[in-house]
């Protein structure tokens, strides 16, 4: 049954790149739902999650809190020392240094890398969803299916940020796509290893607690300043604040 609803998953990802790629004449709209839908992710979703699943004290703050500043602190100097290693190459920087790797969807100055290791942290994620999914139905129904609601509606807001984030940084569409449909696979792998294993709760936690943290950064550093950048507009507020209240509701929903 969990492999069952993880296809299901697999369908929402895609689902969701596909949005992503078909709404780039309004790609500030895109960026903006983006930010929205992973602050909402990280918020709502991962932290709430990961202080459950990896709380304990060190020092006298909690493990998770001290990971999610950790994954923070190193996407961004992941992403300085990408920036700079690139522009020592040559490269020109800045947002406004012109149109983007292949077509225009990329920002010159920004190293692809950043955005292929963030696709990759959202593969990760998902293939997290899947073991969870799998474990779940171990436990029982009741809560296969309340797990089981909350992976299929946000692996649409998954799939949608894996190839946003991919794009945004330079890549190429088809490498893109292949990280999208990585993300969209992953739920199904995951779900289906639960038939040999089970991921301890501290080390999934301690994970989804530094991925939190980088993605925080990418959301609010990168993708939601580049979606008010040229088109500071009312509209680019309201998909922010609908992908935030679009994850409270799906959130809200599994409980």
């Amino acid at each position: 049954m969990a492999v069952i609803v993880a296809l299901g998953a697999f369908l929402m990802t895609l689902a969701g790149g596909w949005t992503a790629q078909r709404v780039t004449d309004r790609r500030h709209l895109v960026l903006g739902l983006a930010g929205g839908l992973m602050l909402g992710v990280v918020g709502l979703d991962l932290l709430p999650e990961s202080l459950e699943a990896a709380g304990r004290p060190v020092f006298g703050v909690p493990l998770a809190l001290l990971l999610f500043v950790g994954g923070f602190l190193v996407a961004h100097v992941v992403e300085r020392l990408l920036a700079v290693r690139q522009a020592a190459h040559g490269a020109p920087g800045g947002r406004n240094g012109g149109n983007g790797a292949d077509g225009g969807d990329g920002v010159v100055g920004r190293a692809p890398q950043v955005g292929m290791t963030a696709a990759a942290a959202m593969v990760g994620h998902s293939l997290a969803d899947g073991v969870a999914l799998g474990a779940a139905f171990q436990v029982g129904g009741g809560m296969g299916t309340a797990v089981a609601l909350a992976v299929v509606t946000h692996d649409f807001a998954d799939g949608f940020n894996t190839y946003t984030l991919a794009r945004l940084y330079g890549n190429a569409r088809k490498r893109a796509l292949l990280m999208l449909f990585a993300d969209a696979a992953a739920p199904v792998v995951g779900a289906a290893s639960t038939v040999l294993f089970t991921l301890p709760e501290e080390p999934l936690g301690a994970y989804l607690s530094f991925f939190a943290g980088g993605l925080l950064y990418l959301a609010a550093a990168e993708i939601l300043p580049e979606a008010h950048h040229r088109h500071p507009a009312l509209s680019t507020l309201m998909c922010t604040v609908g992908g935030v209240a679009g994850i409270w509701l799906v959130v809200g929903l599994a409980g």
